[in-house]
């Protein structure tokens, strides 16, 4: 029984020490991409020739829902770089219900635009709007409104913009599991109404499991409902799992907009374990949360701002006649270690590499 016993413990050994190394190199790996995004992004790296500004266009965004603050800072900066061109901005919100935008594109139809900008919802959702705009030969981009960057001709759109969603799902998954210390007990957050939110999900799902980590739920909520949602389900998600509960992934910072007073009402401090970590937008509340260190440690942010001038950028483009400008924008791993830079300040992941100029010289501005 003895000799047994020390057989057994001895295999048990030499299993870990095995294991060593490969934990040592998946933690390097993990490692080396979070420090790649968490760095200061000051280079610019997109286009730097197109078409000159048209002039007098006048543009409707169609909002997904106005309440989501990646979709808001989007519409800020299309505003900001409409403004440069003289243009006419119209944004009409879609209240984060399928019926409320499908409303907004027949109200859009109605105002006939020079260039519509399909804002934070699937393309597909609206098939038969967007068939007609194209009928009407009405130039479309949008953000978020695929899970690939540039054109989506089926559906009519000249290019979608975006980061790499995968690259933000990839880097947000790798940033708990060394947080963790190579253990993460993972909850993740999506919602299947998008496409992109799944695809996200899935990735990070993967990512957490290749490296050698726990996915103990993959969650399916609206990101409309969160709100009404997530306070119950917090608690739920803390009863059914406890301490095996050591971070949470979500595709985006809405769903910690909620989570706070339910791990506060546990007796969780505010950077205790669940440690909160999203794979975009890069909301103002969710800067404001890493800041103070109160519910959330990570947002993969994108930058909302310049890729509202992209949008403007890529219509213009379109306007023209011109091909897609093939850039895909940046993305940044906030923590409270670097919530200073790159608009930090602003609680919002602006980068310092001067794109607003660089906007104004293709346009002749």
């Amino acid at each position: 029984m003895k000799r047994r016993t020390l057989l057994q413990a001895t295999v048990a050994t030499v299993a870990v020490m095995l294991s060593m190394p490969a934990l040592a190199d998946s933690m390097a790996d993990a490692k080396a991409v979070v420090d790649k995004y968490a760095s200061k992004v000051s280079a610019w790296d997109g286009p730097t020739s197109g078409p000159k500004g048209a002039t007098g266009k006048n543009i409707v965004i169609l909002a997904a829902d106005m309440k989501n603050g990646g979709i808001l800072g989007v519409v800020n900066g299309v505003q900001e770089a409409a403004g440069a061109l003289g243009w006419t901005v119209k944004a009409l919100d879609g209240a984060g219900s399928i019926g409320g935008r499908t409303a907004a594109f027949g109200q859009a139809m109605a105002l006939k635009p020079d260039g519509i900008i399909i804002n934070g919802f699937d393309a597909v959702e609206q098939k038969p709007a967007m068939e007609a705009a194209k009928a009407a030969g009405i130039p479309m981009v949008s953000w978020h409104a695929a899970s690939a960057v540039g054109p989506v001709p089926e559906v009519g759109v000249f290019a979608n913009v975006t980061t790499d969603a995968m690259e933000v799902s990839k880097s947000a998954a790798d940033w708990a599991f060394v947080d963790a210390g190579g253990k993460p007990g993972v909850v993740i957050f999506t919602d299947s109404t998008y496409a992109i939110a799944i695809a996200k999900a899935d990735r990070m799902k993967k990512e957490i499991e290749d490296l050698g980590g726990t996915v103990l739920e993959y969650v399916d909520t609206p990101i409309a409902e969160t709100s009404q949602r997530m306070p119950q389900l917090t608690t739920s998600l803390l009863q059914k799992y406890g301490a095996k509960w050591t971070h949470s992934l979500a595709i985006n910072d809405l769903y910690y907009d909620f989570m706070g007073p339910s791990l506060a009402s546990a007796g969780i401090a505010g950077d205790g374990k669940p440690v909160n970590v999203a794979a975009g937008d890069g909301s103002e509340s969710a800067y404001q949360r890493i800041r103070a260190k109160q519910f959330q440690a990570v947002t993969v942010a994108e930058p909302l701002n310049l890729q509202g001038w992209q949008l403007v950028d890529e219509l213009n483009r379109a306007f023209a006649g011109a091909p897609w400008s093939g850039y895909v924008s940046p993305l940044h791993v906030v923590t409270s270690a670097n919530v200073e830079f790159d608009g930090g300040p602003k609680n919002s992941f602006d980068p310092d590499n001067g794109y607003r100029d660089q906007y104004k010289k293709i346009w002749g501005k």
